[in-house]
């Protein structure tokens, strides 16, 4: 009898130890699942983030296309729509406050040569969520009708510093800086000339 009571009693702490054994297996594989699931949780927002950020630039990559496509075609209207309504702009010593007054200067300065602007090599670094900054080395060919006081045209180099900001889901330059490093001089647009050396 002592020894049946000896034996159920071993039988009940092993089952019980057991059990232990089972209870904290089970805790164990339950912190490291869910820990496996935290690592992988937050590299999927890693991934997503980073997707965002490509997104971002390039909608402001095609945004600045759009700058030097709208002054090509003389698109004023379209073209103002690019800036806040606060947008600071500095060209060739020229200060303008917002892209309504922008549009209007250059309107009315290149609104009848016919011009070429090209953008290159841009480095665009996202600063948060709603704001970056990029430089873009550009080109612009510019030639007035040849008429008499007309002013010269040019081939010009240099780059452009600029911000941006998301309003409203969509991405506008806050403030853009024209430096140039080099301007040479062009014969004014005549249809009958060679567009270079005007003869």
């Amino acid at each position: 009898m002592l020894k049946s009571k000896t034996v159920q009693t071993s039988l009940i702490l092993g089952l019980v130890m057991l059990t232990i054994i089972i209870s904290g297996c089970t805790d164990q594989n339950n912190k490291a699942q869910q820990a496996a699931e935290d690592q992988q949780a937050v590299q999927i927002t890693e991934l997503e983030q980073r997707y965002q950020n490509l997104e971002d630039v390039e909608e402001i990559k095609k945004l600045k296309a759009r700058y030097f496509r709208f002054i090509d075609e003389k698109k004023w209207s379209d073209f103002a729509e690019l800036f806040t309504p606060d947008a600071k702009i500095e060209i060739d010593g020229n200060v303008f406050t917002g892209g309504e007054a922008f549009a209007n200067g250059a309107g009315t300065v290149i609104g009848a040569a016919p011009t070429v602007h090209q953008g290159h090599m841009p480095e665009i670094d996202l600063i948060d969520r709603d704001n970056a900054k990029g430089m873009w080395a550009m080109e612009d060919m510019l030639t007035y009708p040849a008429v008499k006081d007309a002013p010269p045209g040019h081939d010009g180099y240099g780059s452009y510093s600029e911000t941006y900001k998301r309003v409203d889901g969509v991405w506008k330059i806050s403030s853009l800086v024209l430096t140039r490093y080099r301007m040479d001089p062009l014969a004014n647009w005549d249809p009958s000339t060679n567009p270079i050396t005007g003869k």
